[in-house]
């Protein structure tokens, strides 16, 4: 069934209005027809299963038939810090993230990063960065729409990053706790804001592992294997995902 997501305000007494390419989606591309129905996500857990209803030249109008609470979304507020990888790997960063139940994904330039912001592109690449989460968010069924922010330095990274109960920051040098330790160790509960914080294709240099130490970051490894970058946030993600979601930990 064809999901859309809308926010609170669009919902009352019983009809969602849905507005711009959506509606233009609905009634064009889909070629639905009133009768016909859809799942619409308000953005706060909830889904609604809505009959069409009226097809107008600036909107489309359903009626609420039943609400449910969502089954599909993670118990963690879980926000990805991921290093500017090369090329168009971000985008397959973005939906593979997406799946596996991320919040937010804030992209950041480090070190040793090769691609550099450019301020002049960087507002079209969000907005096209955006579209490929809202993609994904209705392709594996999500009922909240993740966030993806404008590019930040990585000293911003840091600041945003430790407002988190719990940061994990990815690293291959010494000092680490494989991740499925700390996990088992910190057994955050459900509700808690997590961050995972991944480097680009050259990883972090040394100073950059001792700031975020510093910050209070935990330094977790991701298992023998080199993972790349495009590879250790979905990994990482997975990790959590089968130990506090899927019936282990919490």
């Amino acid at each position: 069934m064809p999901r859309f997501f809308v926010t609170s305000t669009q919902i009352e007494n019983g009809i969602v209005t849905i507005t711009g390419d959506d509606a233009r989606h609905i009634s064009r591309a889909l070629r639905m027809a009133a009768g016909e129905h859809i799942t619409v996500c308000d953005m706060a857990r909830t889904e609604y299963d809505c009959e069409l209803s009226a097809f107008l030249p600036d909107r489309v109008q359903a009626r609420v038939i039943s609400a449910t609470p969502s089954a599909t979304e993670s118990p963690f507020e879980i926000t990805l810090y991921q290093a500017l990888p090369k090329g168009d790997k971000l985008d397959s960063v973005i939906q593979k993230a997406v799946e596996c139940g991320v919040s937010r994904i804030q992209p950041f330039e480090s070190e040793r990063c090769v691609v550099r912001v450019k301020p002049e592109a960087e507002a079209h690449k969000t907005e096209r960065r955006m579209r490929i989460a809202t993609e994904a968010a209705k392709q594996c069924g999500r009922s909240m729409l993740p966030e993806v922010f404008p590019t930040i330095s990585f000293s911003q990274m840091l600041e945003k990053a430790k407002s988190a109960d719990l940061v994990l920051f990815c690293y291959e040098g010494e000092g680490v706790v494989p991740l499925g330790r700390l996990l088992a160790e910190k057994r955050p509960k459900k509700g808690s804001k997590l961050a995972i914080v991944i480097g680009s294709e050259g990883g972090f240099s040394l100073a950059e592992a001792a700031c975020a130490l510093e910050n209070g970051f935990c330094m977790t490894g991701l298992g023998p294997r080199i993972l790349r970058t495009e590879t250790a946030s979905g990994f990482a993600l997975a990790c959590i995902s089968c130990m506090l979601e899927l019936g282990g930990l919490t």
